[in-house]
């Protein structure tokens, strides 16, 4: 079944200290782009990343807001406040919500940032348990942190992603019954390997889900491509 084409299909991620090239990455095809606040971005270098992405929000098009996601740090980080309140300033319309584990920290990011949308990074066994809750907390999609996942349960994934079938299953039935999107697939980290990046879509989509994370410009043409519907499809 094809992804509806007004719902994202990819997310590539820029860190927030590197502004240069937020504008190419909006301009690289991807239908939606995450500035990133956390794993990207070393402590030190947390307030840095934070004004980098203000600036920006102030200058940027609406239409370039609109196709923008910031993935701040977790509820129970130190920068968790600061990070929104930065957003909140500038009127950021959806974040990223790393290592969501229940409705709580859901409800704390909704309750900061009135108005915008929420996606839950599922990416800890704790997430998986509480993913109908995540789910039904007014989350906008959900989305799989595999390697973060995966390093949780001392899972090893580089040849085998078996070990991620179960929780991909719970995160795409959560989605469902709450009637949101298909999740979100986690990255694929080999840059120069298509093969393996068009293996782990296509495990994605069999368990149900119906979007991907980057980390690379180069990986967004060959994702749309696979999840394009097939000709007749589009003629029927």
């Amino acid at each position: 079944m094809p992804v509806p084409s007004n719902i994202p299909r990819t997310y590539l991620f820029v860190p927030g200290t590197r502004p240069e090239r937020f504008g190419k990455a909006l301009a690289s095809g991807a239908d939606a782009v995450i500035l990133d606040l956390e794993d990207a971005v070393a402590a030190d270098d947390k307030a840095l990343a934070r004004h980098a992405i203000a600036d920006w929000f102030r200058t940027a098009s609406a239409d370039d807001q609109s196709r923008t996601v910031v993935r701040i740090n977790d509820a129970a980080s130190p920068w968790f406040p600061d990070d929104l309140s930065a957003l909140r300033e500038v009127g950021a319309s959806c974040v990223l919500l790393p290592k969501a584990e229940s409705a709580q920290q859901v409800a704390a990011t909704l309750a900061a940032l009135s108005g915008a949308s929420v996606l839950a990074l599922i990416e800890s066994a704790r997430g998986v348990a509480g993913v109908d809750t995540v789910a039904a907390a007014g989350v906008s999609r959900l989305v799989f942190g595999t390697l973060d996942f995966a390093l949780d349960l001392d899972i090893e994934i580089e040849d085998d992603v078996s070990g991620l079938a179960y929780a991909a299953s719970r995160i795409a039935i959560a989605s469902r019954v709450a009637g949101l999107p298909a999740p979100v697939a986690g990255v694929t980290p080999q840059l120069n390997d298509r093969k393996r990046l068009l293996a782990d879509l296509a495990s994605a989509r069999a368990l149900g889900f119906g979007a991907k994370l980057c980390i690379h410009p180069s990986q967004v043409e060959p994702i749309h491509t696979a999840l394009r519907p097939p000709a007749e499809a589009l003629e029927w």
